[in-house]
């Protein structure tokens, strides 16, 4: 990290922190005038940062003011930290239940790790950003996140009115950063952006008025380019070091009536981690696939495997139940028809294992298919509902109902504890995961693969209804995901 040595940077790095720290003190005096002014802005700011973090985490706030939006998240351990004295002052005495830190963000030296970290409207204000977030990243683990929102560049007129009006908090020189600036900064200071979006045309509280520009009028291009406030999620960079124990893996394998597909399974998928489990959820067949299965265990004793009977119904169902019984650290589907070849497994491991993300899709629509692998008009819905999912989660997603997923079973657990949100809504099991995932902020990465025409069986997707479930599932995300 750059350290603050020659003099003259020095005079004027002292200054600067003269006059931010007298400022916000005299700010601190007459908080209540202010929060009424900006009282809206700020309630919409907390509605926003619930979403992204779910109550119940080690949350850090820098330049956390009075802490009222650390409080509102209701973390199970929440550190404040200001260098203005007054404003610890009055957040001790509103929130005793916190711990508060007087620091300078620039000089800050805690020995916690925190799930979560915020910078709201506090990077704008910096002396030095890339320094802070070097700071940051010592209070991160592979896990944690960091949430930052700022003002953006196309408001620095209008706010400077609004200000010289009285009718918002006065402010000093401020740092006018875009979008692209800040994704620089993390990076140079060891972070991976993993999305990033606009919030807030409309910073006053106005019935009816208020909630449809800042609820959905501002998620929309060109719309969300006037937004007041640019919001990002990152996550450290992963690191490259060994992991001292390979992982085991279990690939759950739901099976409908593919009895002539079993035998190559055990044939095709690899040895992986330190224990590859074979997990079978048989649901329903009218062939003796059940059967087959269990003479294909029998035959290969030296492979890991389990047969379930599924109970329910869907796909959905079947993987959900082999996931609650597998033994593996990493969780994986594959289909048994096998046009997903099983060899690609390896790469969906390995991407996982070296930390390049956190939850792997499988993408069909990037190398050429077999001739009769995907019908064309299943082919043109797929590309569409690739460009409309990517917009609403936030990051890329080509393929949603590429059957082969993998996850850490630790994120699979906290994606399952918080299935509350979005409900049982899904049969197939893709959007249930998939949502959960951007939910929760993990780092989706799709690996191309090579899709096979089916060798036995046929496919169990029916154009239209399927067709017509995707359209459900949108309008299902624009709700829950899009226009919070």
């Amino acid at each position: 990290m750059r350290n603050i040595k020659s003099h003259n940077e020095n005079v004027n790095y002292m200054d600067y922190k003269s006059k931010r720290t007298s400022h916000w003190n005299q700010i601190a005096v007459k908080t209540a005038k202010w929060n009424r002014c900006n009282a809206y802005y700020h309630k919409r700011l907390q509605d926003v940062f619930r979403f992204v973090i779910p109550p119940g985490q080690r949350i850090i706030e820098i330049g956390c003011g009075k802490g009222d939006l650390l409080a509102f998240l209701k973390p199970s351990y929440g550190v404040g930290v200001d260098f203005s004295d007054e404003m610890i002052r009055l957040a001790e005495g509103r929130h005793p239940d916190l711990h508060f830190v007087q620091a300078d963000a620039h000089e800050i030296d805690l020995k916690d790790k925190f799930d979560f970290v915020i910078l709201s409207d506090v990077v704008n204000e910096l002396w030095d950003v890339q320094t802070v977030f070097q700071k940051v990243l010592a209070l991160t683990t592979p896990r944690s996140r960091i949430i930052i929102n700022f003002y953006s560049r196309l408001w620095e007129l209008p706010l400077g009115v609004i200000r010289k009006l009285g009718l918002a908090k006065p402010m000093l020189l401020q740092n006018w950063l875009t979008a692209e600036d800040m994704k620089g900064l993390l990076s140079l200071a060891g972070f991976e952006v993993i999305r990033h979006w606009d919030e807030i045309i409309w910073p006053v509280r106005t019935p009816v008025i208020d909630s449809l520009l800042n609820h959905f009028i501002v998620k929309i291009w060109p719309f969300n380019l006037f937004a007041l406030t640019h919001f990002m999620v990152a996550k450290p960079c992963a690191s490259c070091s060994s992991v001292k124990e390979l992982p085991k893996v279990s690939v759950i394998i739901p099976a409908r009536n593919e009895a002539g597909n079993i035998n190559r399974i055990f044939d095709m998928v690899p040895e992986m981690g330190r224990e590859t489990e074979l997990i079978f959820v048989e649901g329903g067949s009218t062939d003796d696939t059940y059967s087959v299965i269990q003479k294909a265990i029998a035959n290969n004793p030296q492979r890991v495997a389990k047969l379930l009977r599924q109970s329910g119904k869907g796909k959905g169902d079947a993987v959900r139940l082999g996931f609650n019984q597998s033994r593996g650290d990493i969780l994986m589907i594959l289909d048994a028809d096998l046009t997903v070849p099983p060899e690609d497994l390896p790469r969906f491991y390995d991407a996982l294992q070296r930390g390049k993300a956190e939850f792997i899709n499988g993408v069909r629509l990037v190398y050429p298919m077999e001739k009769e692998a995907m019908r064309f008009l299943n082919l043109l819905g797929n590309k569409f509902f690739s460009l409309v999912f990517s917009w609403l989660l936030g990051q890329p997603v080509k393929d949603t109902l590429c059957g082969t997923k993998a996850l850490w079973k630790t994120d699979y657990e906290r994606i399952a504890a918080n299935r509350s949100y979005f409900g049982d809504f899904d049969p197939f099991g893709d959007f249930d995961l998939l949502f959960g995932a951007a939910k929760l902020n993990l780092k989706i990465i799709e690996v191309p693969i090579r899709y096979r025409e089916r060798t036995y069986g046929t496919t169990n997707i029916s154009r239209w209804k399927h067709g017509w479930l995707l359209l459900r599932m949108v309008i299902f995300a624009l709700r829950r995901i899009k226009f919070v």
